[in-house]
């Protein structure tokens, strides 16, 4: 199996969101990153990045959200153009999962018709809610026709322990990471934003954008257990983590 970083967008927000002590003016960019995984069995997109269409027109797509996740990026930065770099096209995905149905995660699901969705049981409960609108569900991101799998627990996506479906509950009800073991590369944990930035987890920080404080704290130290079992853990929006990374064709393996 390989593993291929790629870009969702790029996003510019209020810094206090992640870390409640900053200063409410200051701002701090955030790269989306989407995984594509190539196994012998098929081909899975964790998360989907934004929709293209934000780079010209974010308030169209995202009403008032676009005024505090503010796009920075154009349509060479979002999942399409970044597969397309590959050799690929959406028709080539047959599994999309999503950590959870928050704009900048699902927001290329439409394009991947002939994929099935896997998203946690409770992610798709929140997302069908009558305020789900309001707490950024948005069903043009992920109310597409493909078929979609709504999981309780951990799943073995192949059945060969090589990519791990796990429950990481806390940022949203539903957030589900996933275990991706390399056979050169060892084992990551694609932690979505459960640990949007590497101080969050390390100086146990609780975001203000956070479900449940309670279950994000399990969750902590749950990812600090499969950390010290030996997995790298891949933030949702850590800049200086983004930066390090190879992406593109320069796949992990």
């Amino acid at each position: 199996m390989k593993m291929h970083v790629l870009s969702g967008g790029r996003l510019r927000m209020k810094k206090f969101i992640y870390f409640p002590a900053a200063d409410r003016e200051e701002t701090v960019e955030l790269p989306v990153s989407c995984l594509l995984l190539r196994h012998a069995q098929g081909n899975v997109l964790f998360d989907t990045g934004c929709h293209p269409s934000v780079c010209s027109d974010p308030e169209a797509r995202w009403g008032k959200l676009a005024r505090a996740m503010v796009p920075l990026m154009d349509e060479t930065d979002t999942l399409p153009a970044g597969l397309a770099s590959l050799g690929l096209s959406p028709d080539d995905i047959d599994v999309v999962v999503n950590s959870h149905f928050h704009p900048d995660h699902c927001g290329c699901n439409g394009y991947f018709r002939k994929a099935t969705v896997v998203v946690h049981e409770k992610e798709l409960a929140a997302a069908r809610a009558p305020e789900a609108a309001a707490a950024g569900y948005f069903p043009q991101d992920w109310d597409q026709p493909m078929p979609l799998e709504a999981i309780a627990g951990q799943r073995d996506l192949f059945g060969d322990g090589r990519l791990v479906l796990l429950p990481l509950p806390g940022h949203t009800a539903g957030l589900i990471g996933a275990l991706a073991t390399l056979e050169r590369s060892g084992t990551f944990l694609l932690a979505s934003d459960a640990v949007p930035f590497r101080e969050n987890l390390d100086r146990e920080i609780i975001p203000k954008n956070t479900w449940s404080a309670d279950q994000l704290a399990r969750t902590f130290d749950e990812i600090r257990r499969l950390e010290a079992g030996g997995a790298t853990v891949l933030c949702g929006h850590d800049e200086a983590q983004w930066r390090s990374l190879r992406k593109g064709p320069e796949a992990y393996d």
